[in-house]
């Protein structure tokens, strides 16, 4: 039998094998690249809709398990690699140049933590080996900079377009690094939505597979702006466990469903402490709220975020917990979660490829 022929057994095989999350077969999905036989080893890459994909074990052991079936093969190498899928959006929405997808993190009130889930989620991401940016779109409270440890101001770049600052690998631009220390923000609705929209397309953002925007709180202008402006990829929503944390978040799901944008999920942040000392778990502020909203909604449940005081303290400090102390649980928690937003990015965009219009934004009725 020649190598071609095996080539050929080698693709019906691969034929078989599903992508776990977007259910349909990786060579259907042109996936599955350069695939070569030579003295009974196929070597092959798959290229992911992410380098935060969370199966790629899955995958591996199911081309595997596909591939050495396959008669003359009896190894199989796989290299992987990856390319990003992006957005298409709603009709009327202004694109950012070179930025493949926009996620937008969100919650129904202040105080649960929203900006600490932002801020090392898209850590969590750039680790992966994404691109990756953050917008502190929290024009009231903009405190990225005091978690990332950010005290310049921006300046104009190459283009005269303002260039964003670095911290730990990610693009950064925030309200926060041109004002003064204490500055309020006293604008109405017009100007925050003018101060949005420059920061959306009026900054050298590059390249990126993913712009995480931390919203503000609740349901007002900025959110509006953003769904009205570019093509959103999609909404995570974030709160805590008691009652009226869920009361307000849920109104915000209601929003976007509104505004057309997709909600990827939900996170249920300060799930519980975990006692140092003995190990045992109180849950300060009740458990599994977050799991019920997403239930009531027909939401993916995206993970829990336990309370940690390194995150208080590292976000004070200018030294996230991904960035700090990337191998304690809490960061595996985060990364966790950045690699199913990733997933259900991924998701949505294939679903929006797969259809000739927009799909209705994931959000059941309560």
């Amino acid at each position: 039998m020649t190598d071609s022929i095996i080539v050929a057994d080698v693709k019906r095989a691969l034929s078989t094998v599903m992508e776990p999350e977007l259910h349909k077969d990786l060579m259907s999905l042109n996936m599955v690249r350069d695939i070569l036989v030579e003295d009974g080893v196929a070597s092959l890459t798959i290229t992911l809709t992410t380098p935060a994909c969370p199966l790629t074990e899955q995958i591996e052991r199911d081309v595997r398990h596909a591939v050495t079936g396959v008669e003359g093969v009896r190894d199989v190498r796989v290299t992987w690699n990856s390319d990003v899928t992006t957005t298409r959006g709603l009709p009327g929405r202004q694109e950012i140049p070179g930025v493949k997808n926009i996620i937008a993190i969100s919650a129904g009130k202040g105080g649960v933590g929203k900006t600490t889930v932002a801020v090392n989620v898209a850590l969590a991401l750039s680790q992966t080996g994404a691109s990756v940016g953050l917008l502190d779109g929290d024009i009231y409270g903009p405190n990225v900079p005091i978690m990332l440890g950010i005290s310049e101001e921006p300046h104009a770049g190459t283009t005269q377009r303002i260039a964003p600052l670095q911290s730990y690998g990610l693009k950064v631009m925030s309200f926060g690094t041109i004002l003064k220390p204490g500055q309020p923000v006293s604008w109405r609705g017009p100007m925050l939505a003018k101060a949005l929209r420059e920061f959306l397309y009026e900054v050298e953002w590059g390249e990126l597979d993913y712009l995480v925007v931390d919203l503000p709180p609740g349901t007002g202008d900025v959110q509006i702006t953003l769904a009205q402006s570019v093509p959103t990829t999609g909404a995570v929503v974030v709160t805590t466990p008691q009652d009226v944390a869920l009361a307000d978040v849920s109104r915000g799901i209601q929003m976007f469903a509104s505004l057309r944008i997709p909600v990827l999920g939900v996170v249920e942040n300060m799930s519980g402490f975990v006692c140092a000392h003995c190990g045992e778990q109180t849950d300060v502020f009740g458990a599994g709220g977050g799991q019920e909203l997403a239930r009531q909604f027909g939401l993916p449940f995206l993970g829990e975020i336990p309370l940690d005081p390194r995150i208080r303290t590292g976000g004070g400090d200018g030294q996230p917990l991904m960035a700090s102390v990337p191998t304690s649980t809490v960061a595996a928690g985060f990364a966790a979660l950045a690699r199913r937003i990733a997933a259900e990015v991924s998701k949505e965009n294939f679903a929006a490829d797969a259809s000739p219009a927009m799909p209705a934004p994931r959000v059941a009725a309560r």
